[in-house]
C-alpha cells in the first residue's frame, strides 16, 4: 500500500514515476518476548494511515475476541495472522508488511522473540537494512534482547535503533529511560554497531510512533517514523566490488548468448572488461540487457543479463568479476553460523553449501567454539544445537569465490543444506581468516637447516651498555583492546628518549602491517604474532636497545614462551599488566571491533605473575609511563 498523494487524482503516470525511484529500506522489529514488537508495526501502520477501511474493521472487530487489550483496538493483529499466534499473543512466523511515505518505501519484517524461534528471526534479519530492537520499560534488557542484538550484529546489520516501549506503563519516568539505555549501551559496546539510537515509545498508544508525544517533554529526538524516514542508508551498500553471480546461460537463438543474474555488488558498464571465475578467462561486456531495454550501465542490486565480447565459458554458479578486483577463491575457510535444525550439527559429516548461485558439497572439520550471546565468551562445544551460534572452519569440495561478510554480504554468506532431507539445517557468515589448521606452533621449531650457526657481533655487551648507558630489556606491556598498551609504550619510548636512552616500539598493529601481515586473530595467529614479535625483540636486546612490545598477548603460556626466547637470546624480559574493565576498553577503542574484540575479550588470560600492574581506568597516561619508568630504575635498566 502507498501513501496518500494529490497525484494519485490528478497525475497517475507521474505518481508511479515517482513511486519507482523512491528508496527501498528494509527494517525488522526484535526483541524479547511480549516487548510490543506486533503492537508498534501495527500502530505504525495505522497512525500514518497505511490500512485499507475492510482490513481496519477487521482488525477491530477481532480485537473483542482475540486481541490482548481488554476488547480496545489491538494494533498488534495486523502482523500476527496465525491462527495460533492469535490464541497465544505471540509471534512465531516472520510476517512482511509492505508501506511507503513520501520519502520511502519499506518492507517491516516481525520476528519472533521466543529463544525456540531464533532462527526465524536470523532469517528476517539476512536482508534488513535496520533493526528496531524493543525493550519493555518494565523489564531492561533481558537475555533476548541480547541474543537478538548479537545476531543483528553479526549479520552486519549497521542502524540500530533501540525503541524503549511501555513508556506509558512506568509514568515516562526519564530516568528508568537512561538507565537501560545505559544497560544497553554497556552490552553493544562489545558489538560491532557503527549507528546506535534510543527513543521512548508506547507502541500501544502511539506515543512517539509517527507524532511527537506530550508525555515526554525530557526527548527532543526523532520520533520513530521520522528516524525511519531519514536515516542515510545509501553508503551501506558495496558499490565498489563488482561481483556476478552467473544464474543462468540465456540463449533464445543461435545470436544471442547472454549470462543472467542479479548483480551482488558493484557497477558494470559497457566496455568493462570483465573476468570469469573459475576459469580466469578474460572479456568485455558487450551489452547490459533488461527487460526494458538496453542499459550503458548497472549497479547492485539489479537483476541483467550481460553479453560479452568474445565467447568464452562461463555456466550457473561462476562468478563475473573485473580483473583488478578478484574475491577470494579457495576450499577451505572459517565462519559463524546460525545452526536451525533440531538435529545437532555434526563435524565431518557431509552437507550441501550454496552460497550465491553455486552449491557444493563439504563439512564442517572443526568447531571452534560456541558463543554465549549473554556474557560474549567463547564455550568449548562437540555441536551446535538448534538456534545456537559457533565459528567453524569449513572444508568444500570445491573451490568458491567469495568475500568477508562484513565487506560483501552477498558472496560472504551461505547456507547449509542437509543432503537427504533437503532441509536448511544453517545460516553462515565468511570471515575469511586463514584457517590454522596447517599452521602448527613454530615456538620450538627447528632451523631449516642444522648447518646455520649464530653469528657473533665484533661489537659486545659491555661496550653497547657503556655507549648507551643502559640495560637492554623488553617490557611485555599486554592486555585488552583499548587498554591503552599503544599509549603507554609511546609514551615510556618518548621518557626515555628525553633522558637520552635508546627505546624502540614494537606495536601489534604495526606489526600486522608488514611482518605479520598475513595472521589474522585466532589463538594460533595470535601466538605465532608474538613470537615473530618476540623474535625481533632478541635481536634489538642484543643491539643493546630497550624494547616495549605493546600486544593483546592473551595467552599466558604464549607470554611466557615469548619470555623464554627473549631471555635464551641474553635479554631480559619485564611483563606489564594494563587492567581495565572490557567495557571500559571498547569504549575507548572503536577500531578494536570485529574479529578483534571478538577473539580478544571472551579469552583474555589476566598474567598472575606480572612485574607490574596499572589501572587505567583509574590512572592517567602520564601517571602509567611514570610508574614504568619507576620499574626500569628500580630493576636497574637505567640510572
Amino acid at each position: 500500500m502507498s501513501h496518500q498523494s494529490d497525484l494519485i487524482a490528478t497525475d497517475i503516470d507521474a505518481y508511479l514515476a515517482q513511486h519507482e525511484r523512491k528508496e527501498l529500506m528494509r527494517f525488522l522489529t526484535c526483541g524479547s518476548v511480549d516487548d510490543g514488537k506486533s503492537t508498534l508495526i501495527g500502530r505504525l501502520l495505522y497512525d500514518s494511515k497505511m490500512i485499507y477501511e475492510d482490513q481496519l474493521a477487521k482488525i477491530e472487530q477481532d480485537s473483542i475476541t482475540q486481541g490482548t487489550t481488554g476488547g480496545n483496538f489491538d494494533p498488534a493483529l495486523l502482523t500476527d495472522g496465525l491462527k495460533e499466534e492469535r490464541e497465544q499473543g505471540i509471534t512465531i512466523d516472520v510476517a512482511y508488511r509492505y508501506f511507503s511515505t513520501a520519502k520511502r518505501k519499506f518492507i517491516i519484517a516481525d520476528t519472533p522473540g521466543h529463544v525456540q524461534y531464533t532462527r526465524n528471526m536470523a532469517t528476517g534479519a539476512s536482508t534488513a537494512d535496520l533493526a528496531i530492537i524493543l525493550i519493555d520499560a518494565r523489564k531492561g534488557v533481558l537475555e533476548q534482547t541480547k541474543r537478538h542484538s548479537f545476531i543483528a550484529s553479526l549479520l552486519g546489520i549497521k542502524h540500530i535503533l533501540v525503541a524503549i516501549n511501555k513508556m506509558d506503563l512506568v509514568d515516562f519516568d526519564e530516568q528508568i529511560y537512561n538507565d537501560i539505555r545505559q544497560d544497553y549501551r554497556d552490552f553493544a559496546a562489545r558489538l560491532d554497531i557503527p549507528d546506535l539510537h534510543f527513543i521512548p515509545i508506547s507502541a500501544l498508544n502511539g506515543d512517539n510512533v509517527v507524532d511527537r508525544s506530550e508525555n515526554t517533554p525530557w526527548y527532543d529526538g526523532h520520533t520513530l517514523m521520522n528516524f525511519l524516514e531519514t536515516v542515510y542508508i545509501g553508503s551501506d551498500r558495496n558499490l565498489e566490488d563488482f561481483r556476478f553471480p552467473v544464474q543462468n546461460v540465456v540463449r533464445p537463438n543461435l545470436d544471442f548468448r547472454g549470462f543472467a543474474g542479479t548483480i551482488a555488488s558493484g557497477i558494470i558498464r559497457v566496455g568493462d572488461e570483465i573476468l570469469s571465475l573459475p576459469s580466469r578467462k578474460t572479456s568485455k561486456v558487450k551489452e547490459i540487457v533488461t527487460f526494458d531495454g538496453n542499459l550503458q550501465e548497472a549497479f547492485a542490486p539489479l537483476s541483467v543479463t550481460l553479453t560479452l565480447e568474445d565467447e568464452i565459458d562461463i555456466s550457473r554458479g561462476d562468478m563475473i568479476v573485473r580483473p583488478g578486483n578478484v574475491p577470494k577463491l579457495a576450499q577451505k575457510f572459517d565462519a559463524m553460523i546460525v545452526w536451525m535444525s533440531e538435529n545437532p550439527m555434526i563435524p565431518g559429516n557431509q552437507y550441501l553449501f550454496k552460497q550465491t548461485t553455486r552449491m557444493v558439497s563439504g563439512s564442517f572439520n572443526t568447531l571452534r567454539y560456541q558463543v554465549d550471546v549473554n556474557t560474549m565468551h567463547r564455550l568449548p562445544s562437540p555441536t551446535l544445537e538448534l538456534n545456537q551460534i559457533g565459528r567453524v572452519n569449513i572444508s568444500l569440495n570445491q573451490a568458491i569465490a567469495f568475500d568477508r561478510y562484513n565487506r560483501n554480504k552477498g558472496t560472504g554468506a551461505f547456507i547449509v543444506i542437509d543432503r537427504i532431507t533437503n532441509v536448511t539445517v544453517a545460516a553462515g557468515m565468511i570471515l575469511d581468516r586463514r584457517t590454522s589448521e596447517n599452521r602448527g606452533d613454530h615456538w620450538d621449531d627447528d632451523p631449516a637447516s642444522e648447518t646455520f650457526t649464530s653469528q657473533l657481533s665484533a661489537v659486545t655487551a659491555e661496550e653497547r651498555m657503556a655507549r648507551y648507558g643502559q640495560r637492554p630489556v623488553s617490557i611485555l606491556i599486554t592486555g585488552l583492546p583499548g587498554s591503552g598498551k599503544s599509549t603507554t609504550a609511546n609514551g615510556v619510548e618518548r621518557a626515555l628518549f628525553d633522558r637520552g636512552r635508546s627505546a624502540m616500539v614494537i606495536d601489534g598493529q604495526n606489526m600486522r602491517l608488514g611482518l605479520s601481515r598475513d595472521l589474522g586473530f585466532s589463538r594460533e595467529d595470535r601466538s605465532e604474532n608474538l613470537r615473530r614479535t618476540a623474535e625481533v625483540a632478541r635481536f634489538m636486546n642484543k643491539s643493546g636497545l630497550i624494547c616495549l612490545l605493546a600486544l593483546v598477548s592473551p595467552n599466558d603460556e604464549s607470554r611466557k614462551k615469548a619470555a623464554d626466547v627473549i631471555t635464551d637470546g641474553e635479554g631480559q624480559f619485564l611483563l606489564v599488566h594494563l587492567d581495565a574493565p572490557a567495557v571500559v576498553c571498547a569504549k575507548r577503542n572503536l577500531s578494536a571491533r570485529g574479529d578483534e574484540i571478538e577473539e580478544s575479550m571472551p579469552n583474555y588470560q589476566p598474567p598472575a605473575d606480572a612485574d607490574l600492574v596499572l589501572q587505567t581506568d583509574e590512572l592517567s597516561a602520564v601517571e602509567c609511563v611514570e610508574k614504568v619508568i619507576e620499574l626500569l630504575e628500580n630493576r636497574k635498566y637505567i640510572q
